[in-house]
């Protein structure tokens, strides 16, 4: 009997890469939200504004774990 098992992921992490080859990466605390991607892409927008995510032109999100 096993009685170990992995905890459910707590964070979600994707990599943000922009038209100009930057790449940076992006934390969403609750994985309910980082299963939508049209949720994720309005998160990234809104921490551009706020300057916790490099600005520029988004070309791709992908989750990375």
């Amino acid at each position: 009997m096993n009685t170990f098992r992995k905890a459910p992921a707590k964070s979600v992490m994707f990599v943000v890469n922009y038209n100009d080859s930057r790449r940076a990466y992006l934390w969403i605390d609750n994985p309910e939200k980082a299963s939508d991607t049209r949720t994720v892409e309005m998160i990234a927008r809104a921490q551009q504004e706020q300057g916790t995510l490099l600005g520029g032109h988004i070309a791709s999100i992908r989750r990375v774990r």
